[in-house]
C-alpha cells in the first residue's frame, strides 16, 4: 500500500510540473544594413512583466551576465567594436553588496559586422542570459540573422581570426552572484534615458579628491601667491577678479580636456567592459601602489622640467592665451601632488564607462579652481588661511594610505575574476587592518616618514583624525570573524568568498570533523553534495532522505532562502540532521569531459556544462527550468513530495519538509 501511495504522489507531481517551463523573454531578430558589407545585427527581446534580464556588463560579483557567442567568424565577418545594449538599470545588492546592470520590460542588443566574405548567407549568435523574478532561469537563444547578397568587390580581405566573441565577463570564472535589492537608477521612460545616480557619486567623490590634492604641499602656498599676482598685476580690481575667474575655468577646462581624451581614445564602454578583466586590475594594483609609494615620500612623480620652462614662457605673454598657460603650468607644477589623485580618479570613473571620465575631471578640476576665484573675489579671506607647514606633508601621507588601501581592492577584484581564492575576505580585512592602523600611528605622531617634520605636539585637528582613523581599524577587526561590515560594503570580497563562509562560529563539520566522500560544507556549516548519484549513495549509507537542491552561483531567491529561510532555529536542525542535502548547481559553467557531453532528448540543446546538465535533469525530470526548486526524495531517488520554489513562508517551508521527511518514514 505504501509504494503505491508514493507512486501515486510520484505521478502526480509530474503532472503539477507539468507547464512550468517558463520563457519569460520573447525574442525576435532583424538585420539592419548600413552600408554595401556592414550591418547590424539586432536582438530584441520583450521581458514579461516583473521579470528582469542582466546585462553583459554587470559587474564580477553580481549575477551572470549576458554572454554574446558569435559563430563561424573566422573568413567571414569581422566584429565592429562592443555589442551595445540599449539602456539599463543599476541596482544595489544588499546580500552580495556589488551593482547589478539589468532590463526590465524590453532588451535591444546590437552588434555591428563587416561581412569579409561575400557568399555568407547567415551568421549564428548564440545568446546566454540570466532572467530572474522569484526564481531565476539559465537560458539561451539562438539566433540566425539573414545576410543580404552584397557585392563581392566592395568586399575587404578579412583581417580578423576570431571566431567567438565573449562579452564583458568570462562566466566560467564569475564569483558566486548576488540578488537585486534596491534601485539606485531612476528611469525616463519617454526618453528611454537612464539617469545613472552614480554620475553624481561620481562627481562628489571626484569633488573631495580635487579638495584633497589642494591641501597639498604643491598647490596650498600657489593659491596666495596667485591671487596675489592677479591682483597686483592687474591694472584695477574688477580686471584682477576677471583674469582670476579666468584662471580658475582654464583650470576646468584642462582637466575636463584630460577626461575627454580619455573617453576618446578608450570608447564610452571600454573600461567599463574591462573593469572584470584580470590584467586591468593587476595592472592598476600595480599603479596605485606606486601612487601611494610616492605620497609616503618614497620619490617624487614629476613631468620633465622643460615642459614647464616652455609654459612658464608663454604664461608671460599676458592676456587670455597667457592666463590659460598659467592653468597649464599649476597643471604641470603640482603634478607630483595631483597626478595621483587624478591617476585614481580616471582608474575609478572610466571603469565606470560612459562620460565617467569627463564627469569625474568635471568634479576634480572644479573643487580645485573655486579657491582660486572665490579668494581673487574675496581677498580679505586671504588673512583666515592656515599658514603652509608640515601639515601639508601630513595630508600628503595621509591620501598615501588610502591610495594603498584602495590598490588592495583591484588585487582582490582579480583575484574574484580568477576565483583562485589567494586573496579572500579575511586576508583582505588584515591588509586593510594593517594599513590604517599604521595610518592611525602615523597620526598620533609615532612613526614618520622621509618629508615629515618633527612633532613636538600633536592638533586638535590630526588628534580627532587619529582617533577617527583608530575607531575605523577597531571596526574591522570583528569582520576577521564573520562580521558583515556594512560600513564599507562592496569593497572587500563577499561573504561568501572567504575561508570561513560562516564565520568562525559557523559550525564544525560533522560530530567528527570529518567529511564523506563527495561532500562539502554547504551553507550554515551543513553537509551538502553536488553530485546527485555521489548523494544517493551516501543517503543509502546513512539512511535518510534526500533533500534535491536545483540552484546557482547566481541564483537571486536561491541566496535568499539559504539566508533567511535556512537559517531558522526551525530549519536549521532538520537539514543538517535529518536529510541528506545535494546541491545541484544548474548555472555552473565548468565544462563537462568530452566523453560526458551530449545532446539533449527534452530540448534539442548542446549539454557541455556541469550547469547544463543539472539543468537538463531539471528540465526532463520535472518540466521546471528554474531555481530554486526544492524535491524531498528516498534515498532511491524516488519523489516523496511535489517539489516546491521560492518559498520565504518558514512555516510553509518547515511543513512542506516534514511531510517530505514523514512519506519517507
Amino acid at each position: 500500500m505504501k509504494n503505491f501511495c508514493l507512486a501515486m504522489l510520484a505521478l502526480l507531481t509530474s503532472f503539477t510540473a507539468l507547464g512550468q517551463i517558463k520563457t519569460p523573454v520573447k525574442w525576435t531578430s532583424k538585420t539592419e544594413k548600413l552600408s554595401e558589407n556592414e550591418f547590424n545585427l539586432i536582438a530584441i527581446g520583450t521581458i514579461e512583466e516583473g521579470w528582469h534580464v542582466y546585462s553583459q556588463f554587470t559587474p564580477e560579483g553580481g549575477s551572470l551576465p549576458m554572454v554574446l557567442t558569435f559563430k563561424n567568424a573566422k573568413g567571414n565577418y569581422e566584429l565592429i567594436g562592443k555589442a551595445k545594449e540599449s539602456p539599463y538599470k543599476k541596482v544595489y545588492s544588499d546580500i552580495f553588496e556589488v551593482d547589478e546592470y539589468l532590463f526590465e520590460h524590453k532588451v535591444v542588443v546590437t552588434q555591428k559586422v563587416k561581412v569579409t566574405n561575400p557568399k555568407l548567407k547567415t551568421i549564428q549568435l548564440n545568446l546566454d542570459y540570466q532572467v530572474c523574478k522569484e526564481q531565476c532561469i539559465n537560458d539561451n537563444k539562438l539566433f540566425t540573422f539573414e545576410i543580404p547578397e552584397i557585392n563581392a568587390a566592395a568586399v575587404p580581405t578579412s583581417t580578423s581570426p576570431e571566431d567567438t566573441l565573449v562579452m564583458a565577463n568570462d562566466t566560467a570564472k564569475a564569483a558566486p552572484k548576488a540578488p537585486v535589492e534596491k534601485s539606485i537608477a531612476t528611469v525616463k521612460s519617454a526618453k528611454g534615458v537612464i539617469e545613472d545616480k552614480s554620475i553624481w557619486s561620481i562627481f562628489f567623490l571626484s569633488f573631495l579628491g580635487g579638495f584633497a590634492a589642494l591641501l597639498t604641499p604643491c598647490v596650498f602656498p600657489m593659491i596666495p601667491m596667485t591671487v596675489s599676482f592677479f591682483t597686483k598685476q592687474s591694472k584695477n580690481k574688477a580686471q584682477g577678479k576677471k583674469n582670476a575667474i579666468i584662471y580658475g575655468v582654464s583650470i576646468i577646462l584642462i582637466y575636463i580636456l584630460l577626461g575627454s581624451l580619455v573617453t576618446a581614445i578608450f570608447g564610452a564602454d571600454a573600461l567599463n567592459a574591462l573593469s572584470t578583466n584580470v590584467w586591468f586590475n593587476l595592472i592598476f594594483f600595480a599603479l596605485l601602489l606606486f601612487f601611494a609609494a610616492s605620497f609616503l615620500g618614497a620619490f617624487e612623480i614629476v613631468l620633465p622640467n622643460s615642459w614647464a620652462n616652455k609654459v612658464d614662457r608663454q604664461a608671460d605673454r599676458g592676456g587670455l592665451i597667457g592666463i590659460l598657460f598659467m592653468a597649464l603650468a599649476l597643471a604641470i607644477v603640482s603634478f607630483s601632488c595631483t597626478g595621483p589623485i587624478v591617476g585614481t580618479l580616471l582608474v575609478q570613473a572610466a571603469s565606470k564607462g560612459g562620460l565617467a571620465p569627463l564627469i569625474g575631471m568635471l568634479g576634480f578640476s572644479s573643487a580645485l579652481a573655486l579657491p582660486f576665484m572665490l579668494f581673487a573675489l574675496f581677498p580679505g579671506w586671504m588673512n583666515s588661511l592656515p599658514k603652509s607647514g608640515g601639515w601639508l606633508n601630513t595630508v600628503k601621507v595621509s591620501l598615501g594610505f588610502l591610495e594603498l588601501a584602495l590598490a588592495f581592492k583591484f588585487l582582490s577584484n582579480a583575484d574574484l575574476v580568477l576565483q583562485k581564492h589567494y586573496f579572500e575576505r579575511e586576508l583582505f580585512l588584515a591588509v586593510w587592518i594593517i594599513i590604517f592602523g599604521a595610518w592611525a600611528v602615523y597620526l598620533f605622531g609615532k612613526l614618520t616618514l622621509p618629508h615629515d617634520s618633527p612633532v613636538t605636539h600633536l592638533s586638535v585637528g590630526r588628534l580627532f583624525m587619529a582617533l577617527l582613523v583608530s575607531i575605523f581599524t577597531l571596526y574591522l577587526v570583528p569582520g576577521l570573524w564573520g562580521a558583515p561590515l556594512k560600513l564599507i560594503s562592496g569593497f572587500p570580497p563577499p561573504m561568501h568568498y572567504s575561508e570561513s563562509p560562516n564565520g568562525l562560529a559557523g559550525g564544525t563539520h560533522t560530530a567528527t570533523g570529518t567529511l564523506p566522500t563527495g561532500a562539502h560544507v554547504g551553507p550554515h556549516g551543513i553537509i551538502a553534495f553536488d553530485d546527485y548519484e555521489t548523494g544517493l549513495a551516501y543517503a543509502k549509507k546513512v539512511n535518510k532522505p534526500v533533500l534535491v537542491d536545483f540552484t546557482g552561483d547566481a541564483c537571486v531567491n536561491c541566496r535568499k532562502m539559504e539566508d533567511f529561510v535556512w537559517s531558522s532555529d526551525k530549519i536549521l536542525p532538520t537539514l543538517k540532521e535529518k536529510v541528506v542535502l545535494i546541491s545541484l548547481i544548474c548555472d555552473r559553467k565548468i565544462e563537462l569531459p568530452k566523453a560526458q557531453q551530449y545532446i539533449s532528448k527534452t530540448t534539442g540543446k548542446e549539454i557541455i556544462t556541469i550547469g547544463n546538465k543539472w539543468s537538463d535533469f531539471q528540465i526532463t525530470r520535472y518540466q521546471n527550468n528554474a531555481q530554486p526548486l526544492y524535491v524531498i526524495q528516498s534515498p532511491e531517488g524516488k519523489d516523496l513530495s511535489a517539489p516546491v520554489g521560492y518559498t520565504p513562508d518558514i512555516q510553509e517551508y518547515q511543513k512542506w519538509l516534514e511531510d517530505g521527511i514523514k512519506n519517507f518514514k
